[in-house]
């Protein structure tokens, strides 16, 4: 991920893609692999593939306000206008405070223990 980031640092955007690539071929859950490989590919022109990865980063953090502020960005740049103003309008919900997704619980977290009920 360090040498992806040096390779997008001094232009080297091809270089950073296929680094970004490797990193999400590693872990496919890499949140900051998928949205970095998203605005790799947003800046070499290849907008329909960082439009995916802008997706799946959405996917994996639903309630994060830059990774829709980006996606919006990548549609913004393909020309769909529309989805562009609608992943806008969930980083803005965001910015306020609002969520997008329901939060799950860590895996760590003990179920809630329920009320006992008189039968």
């Amino acid at each position: 991920m360090d040498e992806a980031s040096g390779d997008l640092a001094i232009g080297e955007l091809e270089a950073a893609v296929e680094k970004y690539r490797h990193c999400i071929a590693i872990d496919p859950d890499f949140f900051d692999g998928w949205h970095a490989l998203g605005m790799a590919l947003m800046k070499t022109g290849h907008f329909p593939e960082a439009i995916e990865a802008g997706l799946k980063a959405t996917q994996l953090r639903p309630n994060d306000q830059l990774a829709w502020s980006s996606l919006s960005m990548f549609y913004v740049r393909n020309h769909q206008i529309a989805e562009a103003e609608s992943a806008g309008v969930k980083a803005r919900i965001l910015s306020w405070g609002g969520k997008i997704a329901k939060e799950e619980p860590s895996p760590a977290s003990p179920p809630e223990a329920e009320e006992p009920t008189n039968s």
